[in-house]
């Protein structure tokens, strides 16, 4: 039976704190200031089932720490539009997520990476068929650093020097390589201190795929979710990084930029220019890059030109993608996984999550909310 709003799995009553925390406040009025966006009364847009019927009951995702803010405001979003429904989310890592969907934990994933061969095999397994994968999260990874004499600007990095820095191989601000690209700027004599993520995330993926393909030289090693140096500083999810960056000046770290906060960012360097990160720039890169080599009506991955040289594009960008299966066990998580999904992906959650004090994320294009919105019109139960 075809649904209009989403899939279930079955058996999922924990609730994570956040996801507590969300659905206490799913009534509440002042969720509205989050979002310019206009009537939240659509049924196309609230994810509300037959043309505004409300949706209830429970379904439960984890996954991607990069998304936290924005699903914050979602949840609050859908939430407030159908108050009979619990939508939990627990930010467990990208590849905690994936495995957590695969095996039936949870209903649906958010993962800064798109699934591999053996993964979509086995998602698929799980799914009885069909796996949807949406692009309903675009954000510039950050480069971050504490000096706080400097964390006020922007501190220029070329590719070379990033990964340089991240090898080992630059370790204090005022090496001449650091000197030379910014020239205004009184740089100290102070040591460098990468930090890395020390569980299995989709922002390092995104991180060491950006340094092998826009440092190949220095960068010698393979792209992975798991950092490949031993013996780094190291924290665990978003949080756990940022936590070791702001207690020791000199630290250095990436992270998805809604989390910067009061630290200095890197301007990097793409031809001729160093770009800053903005939801503009990040746009501009997944403009320009293509379809990944897999893709289908519904995975919809997309092969980011880490490498380009267009001007005012920012090539760190994480795509985190919301997982779904195409058929579900019954209606009621079909149902609510389908329409939580649709509201992520309608320009009001989109805008929601694009303010910056949620995310300051990218809203997808209108072609990619078309392409999304068919592949979650193919939800079914049973």
């Amino acid at each position: 039976m075809k649904l209009a709003t989403g899939r279930r799995m079955a058996g999922i009553t924990a609730i994570s704190a956040l996801a507590l925390t969300l659905a206490a406040c799913g009534s509440d009025s002042s969720a509205d200031d989050t979002t310019d966006s206009g009537d939240t009364g659509s049924s196309e847009e609230t994810g509300g089932e037959d043309m505004g019927a409300e949706l209830s009951g429970t379904i439960a995702g984890s996954g991607a720490s990069s998304q936290e803010n924005a699903v914050q405001g979602w949840l609050a979003g859908f939430m407030e539009a159908n108050p009979g429904a619990t939508v939990t989310y627990d930010p467990t890592g990208s590849g905690t997520g994936r495995e957590q969907f695969i095996n039936g934990t949870v209903q649906f994933a958010g993962s800064d990476a798109a699934l591999d061969g053996e993964e979509l095999a086995a998602a698929q397994e799980r799914c009885g068929g069909t796996v949807i994968e949406a692009p309903l999260y675009i954000s510039p990874i950050a480069v971050v650093y504490n000096i706080p004499d400097l964390n006020d600007t922007n501190i220029n990095l070329g590719p070379d020097t990033i990964a340089n820095i991240f090898a080992g191989e630059i370790t204090n601000w005022n090496d001449p390589a650091i000197v030379e690209a910014n020239p205004d700027i009184e740089l100290p004599d102070l040591e460098i201190v990468p930090v890395n993520r020390s569980d299995d995330s989709g922002t390092t993926e995104n991180f060491t795929e950006y340094l092998a393909a826009a440092a190949p030289e220095v960068w010698t090693h393979e792209p992975s979710g798991l950092w490949p140096i031993e013996g780094t500083q190291s924290g665990a999810q978003t949080s756990g990084v940022l936590g070791v960056v702001e207690a020791a000046e000199g630290t250095i770290a990436y992270v998805d930029a809604s989390r910067v906060g009061e630290l200095g960012s890197v301007a990097v360097g793409v031809g001729e220019e160093f770009v800053p990160f903005s939801p503009e720039a990040a746009a501009h890169v997944v403009d320009v890059s293509e379809p990944g080599a897999d893709a289908t009506d519904t995975i919809l991955t997309i092969d980011l030109a880490r490498d380009t040289q267009e001007s005012g594009a920012y090539p760190i960008v994480l795509i985190s993608y919301s997982l779904a299966c195409g058929s579900y066990d019954n209606e009621e998580h079909a149902s609510l996984v389908q329409g939580y999904l649709t509201y992520v992906a309608s320009e009001e959650g989109q805008n929601r999550a694009a303010q910056p004090d949620v995310a300051g994320s990218a809203p997808i294009s209108d072609g990619m909310r078309e392409r999304v919105n068919a592949a979650l019109e193919t939800i079914s139960a049973g």
